[in-house]
């Protein structure tokens, strides 16, 4: 019997992989349009909710609290389970790698501990819950995200623009596995606490390993360029977004993994993409190696 997911944000980073990877696995996807849908009713006969509303930094204060309150009582009242992208925001600079569902939430900067209110708020709330944990994501396709907005932005000039030291490993999250592991847990929510924490372990890459990878799949040599992160200071007085920025720098100058042991004790089968096909998925087709069929007749000067 096929089961019903409702996503929302389905037009965004996460929500759009998490529909396509529900649909491949045979779920009826509902993706709710904020235009024309009411999330009570819309929630209702939806075996699982995914969560993928992410307002802009500027608007989390404001937003965060209110939006998931009311996906919290749509939950309860449809019964449904939700589904929540969890982030690193939760644990702070000062907590030692790697970070696992035991790791305290320690944040003190106002967006992790906008964060860490919304994780509780569900927790205490008694719906069914998954918080899917996971780093910095890399999509296949440009979405607004650190790595292709800023990092491969020279790569067709053989650069690589980091944001942070490059030598400092840094949690990463590929989309579509991530989507498929949302789909895993969703089938079997049943056997799960009923908040669940679960930390998505990815690939832990540094700003060389990064470059190394992308050398191979560009078939060109990727030169690792620090990032300066001065545009952004001096853009704070008439940038909302460049504050927060700045506030998570952290991050990129933090070493920093998330622990997968809890996460393969429940899917000893998941397998991640292999990182070089991760690297060839997400930059744009024109800079990926050609490759040639040694079958295949090549025409001279080719």
């Amino acid at each position: 019997m096929s089961q019903t997911v409702l996503v929302l944000g389905a037009t965004g980073r996460f929500g759009r992989n998490a529909a396509q990877a529900f649909e491949a696995a045979g779920w009826t996807v509902r993706r709710f349009d904020r235009k024309s849908d009411a999330l009570i009713s819309a929630a209702q006969g939806a075996d699982v909710i995914v969560n993928a509303w992410n307002p802009a930094y500027p608007d989390w204060a404001d937003q965060v609290p209110k939006l998931h309150e009311q996906v919290i009582e749509a939950a309860r009242l449809s019964g449904s389970a939700v589904i929540v992208p969890g982030n690193v925001y939760v644990f702070g600079a000062e907590m030692p790698p790697p970070w696992s569902e035991s790791t305290p939430h320690q944040a003190a900067n106002p967006l992790g501990r906008i964060r860490i209110a919304m994780e509780e708020a569900y927790r205490a709330s008694g719906v069914r819950t998954i918080i899917l944990r996971a780093g910095d994501f890399i999509d296949t396709e440009t979405s607004g995200n650190w790595f292709d907005q800023v990092m491969i932005k020279h790569l067709a000039r053989g650069r690589l623009t980091y944001p942070g030291e490059p030598h400092i490993p840094h949690a990463w999250a590929y989309l579509p596995d991530l989507a498929r592991a949302a789909v895993a847990l969703a089938e079997m929510r049943g056997n799960l606490p009923r908040f669940s924490d679960v930390p998505f372990p990815g690939h832990t890459l540094t700003g060389r390993e990064i470059a190394d990878t992308l050398s191979r799949v560009t078939g060109q040599r990727i030169e690792v360029r620090k990032m300066g992160w001065w545009p952004i200071q001096l853009a704070r007085p008439f940038w909302r977004l460049a504050s927060h920025l700045l506030e998570m720098r952290y991050l990129w100058d933090t070493p920093h993994a998330l622990d997968g042991h809890y996460f393969e004790a429940l899917l000893p089968r998941f397998r991640d993409t292999d990182l070089d096909d991760v690297m060839r998925n997400a930059i744009p087709a024109a800079l990926r190696r050609r490759e040639i069929n040694p079958h295949k007749a090549v025409a001279a000067g080719t």
